[in-house]
């Protein structure tokens, strides 16, 4: 009996999720975001718990930072415009769709001021791709963040 290629998709999905689950790996927690050209720690973010299937995340550290210490989401929309970014909440409204992955929520990018939908996917090897895009996903740009350990 031959299979189509949509189940070998979903096993493997579903082996891949089990892998980073018994890794003991999760996505609650706090995450180094990266520099896509210096490769430098830009960031802390915090993800965590919201509700029963939920997610949320705030920026607990600024690391690095082209304008300065304290740097304010100067084009930002609504309430968050002008606001420091540290401590600001720049993704929200995820809801878990398997283990290791929200998706439903949005992104916010707090140096051009956009907000995106969002999907997050934690990664075999632990660490945690976060693809924000307009639309539909093919039409994005993915960062992959790296875990924390402990409180920074």
């Amino acid at each position: 009996m031959r299979y189509p290629a949509c189940f070998a998709a979903i096993a493997l999905l579903l082996l891949s999720a089990q892998a980073s689950l018994a890794n003991g790996a999760t996505i609650p927690g706090y995450w180094r975001t990266i520099d896509d050209d210096t490769g430098k720690t830009k960031s802390i973010v915090e993800l965590y718990q919201v509700g029963e299937t939920g997610l949320e995340g705030r920026v607990t550290e600024i690391l690095h930072s082209d304008h300065g210490p304290n740097p304010l989401c100067e084009d930002c929309p609504g309430k968050r415009r002008g606001q420091p970014i540290e401590g600001m909440v720049i993704l929200w409204e995820m809801k878990k769709k398997a283990p290791g992955e929200y998706s439903g929520g949005h992104i916010l990018d707090p140096v051009r001021g956009k907000v995106y939908k969002a999907r997050l996917f934690l990664r075999d090897d632990g660490k945690l791709e976060v693809r924000g895009f307009i639309g539909i996903s093919l039409l994005g740009r993915t960062q992959v963040w790296e875990p924390l350990t402990g409180k920074p």
